[in-house]
């Protein structure tokens, strides 16, 4: 079992800056790809970015490319996406996930229930 934890989401400005953090525990977490998602009311779950388990290669969704950036620390147990430039549009709950296995890029956004952990979700909330 891996237990997620998220936080930092809040309310801001569009514009401005929020940094989400996710501490992981539970099983050897160093070895499992990490991923943010977000779930916007009304709409499905779509990645955001994700980071592989060396922390070599990552992904982002073409709707943050160049606003967010993921990393992890992996004597600390933590990712991190910091998020700049935020946009009303990106109001949504933001997940943290693990999923182990080979890492592909391509297959990020299919990470599901069935094949990763997740956290609770924190609420970010980008106001025009």
């Amino acid at each position: 079992q891996v237990q997620l934890v998220e936080s930092g989401g809040g309310l801001v400005q569009a514009g401005g800056s929020l940094r989400l953090s996710c501490a992981a525990s539970g099983r050897t977490v160093s070895r499992y790809h990490m991923g943010w998602f977000r779930q916007a009311l009304g709409k499905e779950r779509d990645v955001v970015a994700a980071v592989s388990w060396s922390g070599g290669s990552t992904y982002y969704a073409d709707s943050v490319k160049g606003r967010v950036t993921i990393s992890r620390d992996n004597a600390k147990n933590t990712v991190t996406l910091q998020m700049n430039s935020l946009k009303p549009e990106d109001t949504a709950v933001h997940y943290c996930a693990a999923q182990s296995g080979y890492w592909s890029a391509s297959r990020v956004s299919s990470w599901s229930t069935r094949d990763a952990y997740w956290g609770q979700g924190t609420q970010v909330t980008v106001s025009s």
